[in-house]
Parts: structure tokens; sequence; C-alpha cells
């Protein structure tokens, strides 16, 4: 596949700062209005019977509305672990992902935000690492988990295989629903953990992907450590990528995919204001939110990596390197 996914020529746009927000209101919600944040990422409603039925994600939507805030993501998803390990509950797994998308389409929520980890979901082995100040900050280190019990035993041909047939199935409903799928890399990005292959770890895995079906639906999350740790320069990487970034996660590491620690933002080796530059120059104009932020002061760390300060600094970091990059276009 060539290098750059988009048209040959500087595109303009910029991404839409957002914020991971309950879909219940709470304080989070207030201070994205008072950040100027009017863009959520958010989950299905899991007090209700049916979380992935239309009306209750409408009622979701009608409910930021009224706060002045559209919901832009789902960045949650119904049991899949079957749907990417061949099990016996496939075909019902994947008939609920579609009633997903059918359900987004109708409540007019225009991306979905899977990942393809199966077994388990993102891992850490430290979540309290003292990093500036004294905040805290999560770590992973493989050694540390070498001798952990395995999860099961997948490999990677299994997950390829089932991925394909996701694709195969899932797209052409995305299509219909218009609802743009933004595949998470694995993280951290390992070919294997405690038994259980990983295949979105590199830029030739999410090559695979995008090639099994060239519709501008089938896309990524581009989460800004996943490909840093990856070995990947953030930038070029954007670039590379191009329109089939369709969700981004801004965050930093320093380390690789064996070990690693989450930085502040302003404080990681990627140079973020090239990032910026990068997803202006591509023309991503979609969400964009902190993730795995540092614990502050008056926190109590109970959410490692999603306690509300880290997120608020990282907005106003964000919304700086913004204004910046269209001051100098």
């Amino acid at each position: 596949m060539a290098s750059g996914r988009t048209s040959g020529t500087e595109t303009t746009g910029a991404p839409t700062p957002a914020l991971f927000l309950p879909p219940a209101h709470t304080e989070r919600w207030d201070l994205a209005r008072q950040l100027g944040v009017a863009s959520a990422v958010t989950g299905v409603p899991r007090d209700v019977d049916d979380p992935w039925a239309a009306a209750n994600l409408r009622r979701v939507v009608d409910r930021f509305a009224r706060a002045g805030i559209d919901v832009a993501v789902i960045e949650d998803r119904p049991p899949m672990d079957d749907i990417m390990t061949g099990g016996p509950a496939q075909e019902e797994q994947l008939e609920t992902v579609q009633r997903l998308l059918r359900s987004m389409g109708e409540a007019d929520i225009p991306v979905w935000c899977p990942c393809w980890m199966a077994r388990h979901d993102w891992a850490r082995t430290a979540t309290s690492v003292p990093s500036r100040g004294g905040s805290l900050v999560t770590a992973f280190d493989r050694a540390d988990v070498e001798d952990a019990p395995p999860l099961g035993d997948v490999s990677r041909e299994t997950l390829w295989e089932n991925l394909e047939y996701f694709v195969e199935r899932v797209i052409p409903v995305a299509e219909a629903a218009d609802v743009k799928l933004a595949m998470h890399p694995d993280d951290p990005p390992l070919s294997s953990l405690r038994g259980v292959g990983r295949i979105l770890s590199s830029r030739e895995g999410f090559d695979r992907l995008l090639s099994l079906s060239d519709s501008e639906y089938n896309g990524i999350a581009f989460c800004q450590g996943n490909f840093a740790a990856m070995g990947l320069d953030v930038p070029e990487a954007i670039r590379y990528f191009g329109d089939r970034i369709h969700f981004a996660h801004f965050r930093d590491v320093d380390g690789d995919a064996d070990e690693f620690v989450e930085t502040w933002h302003d404080d990681g080796p990627t140079d973020m204001h090239a990032a910026m530059d990068a997803y202006r120059e591509v023309g991503f104009d979609g969400p964009i939110r902190p993730d795995h932020v540092p614990t502050m002061a008056g926190e109590d760390n109970a959410s490692p990596g999603y306690e509300t300060k880290g997120r608020l600094f990282a907005i106003g970091y964000m919304k700086g390197l913004l204004e910046r990059s269209e001051s100098v276009r």
C-alpha cells in the first residue's frame, strides 16, 4: 500500500476537541461546557433493559443536546469475544453489533469505536507511577506478566480469519446506517499477550485491516500512544493513514510496546504540535479526546488514567495547539 491515503493535495480541517462523558448527566458535562467542549464521546446506557435499542440511544442524544453537546462517538460495545475467536455465540454477537449500528444511525451518532483485543482489553502492570510534581500515571512492563497465567490460546490466524468475517458482515450495515467504524489499536501493541494473539499492533496490521474493505466506513481510531509504542513517528503515521482516521485519542507514552510509561500530554517524546499540524493537513475534522491522563493533587486515583483534572489540562493544551496550528497556516 502506498504511503498516504489522501488525494495528494493538502486539505484543510481541524480536529474537534471532545471528552468522554457518561450517558447520564454528571459534573463532567458542566465542566465540558465551561471548557467550550461541545462534542461527547460516550457509552450506551447501562441502566436500561436493552442498551442497544435506537430509542435508548436517541434518549441519550436528546439529553446531551439539551445540554448543548453533540454525541460524536460511541466508545462502547456489546460482547464480542466470540466474534473475535469464532466461539459458539459468534452469530448472535454479530447480530447485536449490526443492531447497534442501525440504532446509532437512527440516533444520528456518526462514529463507533470498537477494538479487536480478545479475552481482555487494554492492559497495564502499574497504575500509580510517580510523574511530574507527584502526579501519578500508568505503565506497562511485559516482564511483569511473563509468568502470569495464560488468558487463553487464541492464534493470530484465528483473529485474522474472524476479523475478515466481521468486516464482511458489518461494513455493509455501517454503510447503510451511515456510521463509520474507528477500530482501536491493541493496547499495548504486542503480537501476543498471555497466550492470546494480537493483530492490530503494527502499521502492517492496520494496512491489512483497511485492505479488507476499501469502504471509507472501515477506518481507524488513531490512538497516538499506541502508534508511538509501535515505534512509529506519530505525525508521519497521521499523514500515512489520512482520511481513514475517524477518531483520535490524544495521549503519549515514553518507551515501546514491551515497556512504557504514560506521560503528561506536554511532556512526552511526541511533537504534539506537529501532530496537530498533520491532522489539519489530512483534513481530519473528527473528534479527538484526551486519554490516559495523569492523576493530580486531590484525586484518589480510583480510576487510574481516567480522573478529571488531567483531562481538563489536556483539553486546554489541545485547544492551544490547535490555535497555534491555525495561526501559522
